[in-house]
């Protein structure tokens, strides 16, 4: 293994380590600040207790939740980068390290064979890694675990063109209704809308992914993003879903052309636990962590 390659394996399993572990700031003080706006008791502690948690996984650097997720890579790689095929190796290995180290619960499961035992899954398929390729000579990776809780409660639907946006925004709200409690609120909710069956989802994965509380630069989607966040709010889940204080940190959405007789719109929806960590890496070995992606 050259000394690229084995940077590239020990920032990715630090990139875990920090996604798993160390809940991003500006999620720690706007729960802090709606913990104050909030009334009722119920709701005061149950921000408390996942405040608390957070900041006894980062002074311990232990895991903020049991099920620490399938774990996924986001990779953009420039088409001047050193390494290629070797990428996907060294993440697989940098999963099985990350594991052991952290430690990640394992949570990839063989449907025949029962769970792995080292969060690297079936036919090569997970960790899940998502490519693209992009001008430049950086690396950049971001690990983004994502729980079972929050991902038993994403949704799609393949909606009549008609229906327009009145008809995502009334699906999106559905959908978070219907997630209720049961993916531990308040929520991050990524929306994507056209493409196809399957883009919509990746869109609405890379959706929780902007930056926070940064409204959309198109000025269309802006108002559909704040009105989003406004109604959502307004089913009064709560956090841990009792009913007091926010049901949605932020909502954010991704958009693509689509076919005239469809419209796909897809619903990822994450726990207050939005788990990432973004490394850039340059060809001469120069690292750059940001937890804010």
């Amino acid at each position: 293994m050259s000394d690229l390659e084995k940077l590239v394996e020990e920032t990715a399993v630090e990139l875990l380590r920090i996604a798993a572990t160390e809940l991003p700031d500006e999620y720690v003080e706007e729960m802090n600040s709606l913990m104050g706006e909030t009334r009722g008791a119920v709701g005061k502690a149950q921000l408390k207790n996942i405040l608390e948690d957070a900041d006894i996984a980062r002074k311990n650097s232990m895991p903020m939740c049991q099920d620490t997720g399938i774990v996924a890579f986001m990779v953009k790689l420039g088409d001047e980068f050193p390494l290629r095929s070797e990428l996907k190796k060294i993440l697989v290995e940098a999963t099985k390290i990350a594991t052991e180290q952290v430690p990640l619960r394992p949570n990839a499961v063989d449907m025949f064979k029962g769970n792995t035992g080292n969060n690297v899954g079936l036919n090569g398929y997970v960790p899940i890694i998502y490519w693209d390729v992009v001008p430049g000579d950086n690396l950049e990776i971001i690990a983004m675990p994502k729980g079972g809780g929050s991902t038993n409660v994403a949704a799609s639907r393949m909606l009549k063109p008609g229906l327009g946006i009145k008809g995502v925004k009334q699906f999106v709200v559905e959908a978070v209704a219907k997630a209720g409690s049961l993916g531990c609120p308040p929520y991050f909710v990524g929306v994507g809308v056209g493409g196809g069956e399957d883009l919509c989802m990746k869109l609405a994965k890379n959706a929780l992914l902007k930056p926070f509380k940064v409204r959309s630069e198109k000025k269309e989607v802006a108002a559909i993003e704040e009105e989003l966040y406004r109604k959502l709010n307004e089913l009064e889940i709560g956090a841990m879903g009792l009913g007091e204080g926010p049901s949605v940190m932020d909502v954010h959405m991704e958009m693509a052309a689509r076919h005239p007789a469809s419209l796909p719109v897809g619903v990822v929806i994450s726990c207050w636990a939005l788990r990432h960590a973004k490394a850039t890496i340059s060809p001469d070995g120069e690292v750059r962590i940001d937890t804010s992606v």
